[in-house]
């Protein structure tokens, strides 16, 4: 009898340790609010503190579903050196809150669920009060927010760790509030923007789009294929053939500043004044679409894409001024 019960109690250990290391994984965790999980993963514990003195542990331990990009402890250490705090405590409130609430979006997506292109996130910019953060997603490979650390985001290393109100997704970065330039760089459909904005002979548009001077702004972004459009109908061979004053101007031509212009507040024959002087026409029949300079038609392909410091719209061609 004795050797019995031996052998049961060592059955059960063993059935126990197996459910813990589950747990730990995250893949049993159904019953638990994403703060609880959270609070019961020694590795998430710097997040579990930002939420607590953000005051948003109730948030995520509700019924409401979320779909939460955790970063890691070795993450929040990184983000909280690179930018002087000491720990936690040191970071405003109000920055901590915004910060927090850019790696939530509503409603519960897995990681088969997630698709390239932009979703929502709960956070707020000082370039809108309405229109919340977008986050770009690129699932080309694995599932990669914002561009990655390199550029203020993150990359997910742990998928759907399962709550009772949603799903966690452990990120290897805290996802800062992005700027225009991050939205732009983090979408490869707009690298050969990103290359016209950083050529050599420019001014330093990043460093101006980055910054709050004249912000917020409000851009019109070319897609690549926009721009092998215009070198076509340029008959110019690359991007270095375009003239620096050229480029220049039709950069600025994109870009209106001190204003956080959404599709909502676009209205039929509207005239949009640009950061290079000249005017172009919003157009609203058969869908929103721009008028230039030189008449030619540019549509508004996707809206509302929402930065810290501005918004960006994506058009199909590429707007050329007064030249």
């Amino acid at each position: 009898m004795k050797t019995q019960l031996k052998k049961i109690a060592m059955l059960c250990l063993a059935v126990c340790a197996w459910s813990c290391s589950s747990d730990d994984d995250g893949s049993n965790n159904s019953g638990q609010t994403i703060a609880e999980i959270a609070s019961a993963n020694a590795n998430l514990s710097v997040l579990v503190d930002a939420l607590d003195r953000a005051d948003l542990v109730a948030t995520l331990d509700g019924n409401t579903q979320y779909t939460v990009f955790a970063p890691t402890n070795a993450a929040f250490n990184a983000f909280l050196q690179a930018n002087g705090y000491a720990n936690v405590d040191a970071v405003p409130v109000a920055a901590l809150k915004e910060i927090l609430l850019n790696h939530v979006i509503s409603g519960e997506t897995t990681s088969s669920q997630l698709a390239t292109g932009y979703v929502k996130t709960l956070a707020k910019g000082s370039a809108s009060t309405t229109n919340t953060l977008s986050m770009y997603i690129n699932t080309s490979s694995g599932v990669v927010i914002n561009g990655g650390t390199a550029n203020g985001g993150a990359t997910v290393t742990t998928a759907d760790v399962q709550a009772s109100n949603g799903v966690i997704h452990i990120v290897d970065g805290v996802i800062g509030l992005p700027t225009v330039v991050n939205h732009a760089v983090a979408n490869a459909n707009f690298s050969v923007l990103v290359q016209a904005l950083t050529r050599d002979d420019q001014p330093d548009f990043v460093g101006i789009l980055s910054g709050s001077a004249n912000s917020p702004f409000t851009v019109f972004a070319p897609t690549n294929t926009a721009f092998a459009s215009l070198l076509t109908e340029l008959s110019l061979a690359g991007l270095n053939d375009i003239p620096q004053a050229t480029l220049e101007k039709t950069l600025k031509y994109h870009v209106v500043t001190n204003a956080n212009v959404l599709s909502s507040a676009l209205t039929d024959g509207m005239m949009v004044d640009t950061f290079a002087g000249d005017s172009f026409t919003i157009g609203l029949t058969g869908g929103p679409k721009i008028t230039d300079f030189n008449g030619r038609v540019s549509n508004i392909t996707v809206t509302d894409v929402q930065a810290s410091n501005g918004v960006i719209h994506v058009i199909d061609k590429v707007l050329l001024p007064s030249l």
